[in-house]
């Protein structure tokens, strides 16, 4: 019954920046923990950021790579999660996947989540 949509993929440069959306539909938003994954080409997918039920400040999480480069916010009135991506680098080339689970908050393993989006690729190359 959820679906996870994400866009805003796409083709940039090295030191671009990014904004992913993940919309969330057939269950009350709110009551689902939120987070972003990253799967490069033939490698296991990786955590890159979480959100909590309500989105406050105290509640997001990010890999160590990360660096303070990347925000990770979401809106329950709108059922949208979003990936703010600063400072891209060629490294983080891959098909990004938002995710949804109603037990764990900050999670940072894929058995962390119940629901998968599809995802959208995301390229970084001079």
């Amino acid at each position: 019954q959820v679906t996870l949509v994400e866009s805003g993929g796409g083709l940039v440069q090295p030191g671009d920046s990014l904004r992913l959306a993940c919309e969330f539909s057939g269950r009350p938003f709110s009551n689902y923990a939120m987070a972003w994954f990253r799967q490069p080409l033939g490698k296991e997918r990786e955590f890159v950021a979480a959100i909590g039920r309500s989105g406050g400040g105290g509640d997001k999480y990010y890999a160590d790579s990360i660096g303070g480069r990347f925000i990770i916010s979401r809106d329950n009135y709108k059922n949208t999660m979003w990936l703010q991506m600063n400072m891209l680098k060629p490294e983080g080339t891959g098909v990004y996947v938002c995710a949804a689970g109603r037990y764990y908050t900050g999670g940072r393993s894929t058995e962390n989540y119940d629901y998968w989006g599809e995802g959208t690729q995301v390229n970084i190359s001079s």
